[in-house]
């Protein structure tokens, strides 16, 4: 299913019983820990018109080069539930300018049916429920739907080689052409690119419209430029 097909159908599917992760298996546990309750002591409160809205794919290997042996992000990294490519790290609600609405009202933690659905897109149970606290509450009305939202947007893209890509000494620029290039209709302006300060890989975000097509990145959600040589871990 490509972006814009994912666009015009999602609001028609029925409520998500979970998705296959960006990996060869995905294995939830019987057992899964609950959420902590999330903090909101990063932001404050912000309450600001939609525009449009930021799907923040993050590269797992590279997350979990420092988080192997953590607990508290074991079903991410340890291999237990089996090894992550991209991974959904959440769909933003974006505004004009760099206040971008937030934590919007007091929300439930998702429910357990909830979290075990949706483990093998996101693979952590904090951050389903810090996603959905600080950024689906101002937008969607309980968490399944957010989460159905999310994910359905999510299945939608096709990923790029990036073993293949790695080797080539890609710049952030490569990486965009090569999003652009696995999904038609999503031009290269729509892709941005997120590094840390040793310039290795962390983050694709996809620029979507209030109607979840594409559309081309503010300024300020462009992330890297195009011509910084970015290195991708591949893991081990």
């Amino acid at each position: 299913m490509r972006l814009l097909e994912a666009a015009a159908l999602f609001a028609l599917l029925p409520l998500a019983s979970g998705a296959a992760a960006q990996t060869a298996s995905c294995v939830v546990p019987d057992q899964i820990p609950a959420p902590e309750t999330p903090r909101q002591a990063d932001q404050s409160r912000i309450i600001a018109p939609v525009t449009g809205y930021l799907l923040a794919l993050s590269w797992s290997p590279e997350f979990c080069r420092t988080h192997t042996e953590s607990k508290r992000h074991r079903l991410q990294c340890s291999g237990e539930m089996g090894r992550f490519g991209f991974i959904l790290h959440g769909l933003w609600p974006d505004a004009a300018g760099r206040r971008d609405p937030r934590w919007c009202r007091p929300v439930p933690l998702p429910d357990p049916a909830t979290i075990r659905a949706n483990l093998c897109v996101t693979p952590s149970a904090d951050l389903l429920a810090h996603e959905w606290a600080k950024h689906g509450s101002c937008r969607f009305s309980d968490a399944p739907r957010y989460f159905r939202a999310a994910s359905v947007m999510f299945n939608a893209v096709r990923f790029p080689d990036m073993d293949r890509l790695s080797r080539r000494n890609p710049t952030a620029g490569d990486i965009r052409r090569a999003f652009a290039a696995r999904n038609p209709g999503l031009p290269e302006s729509s892709v941005a690119v997120v590094a840390n300060r040793r310039q290795w890989f962390q983050e694709v975000r996809l620029c979507l419209g209030e109607n979840f097509r594409p559309r081309p990145c503010p300024v300020e959600d462009g992330g890297v430029a195009d011509k910084v040589p970015v290195s991708i871990w591949r893991g081990q």
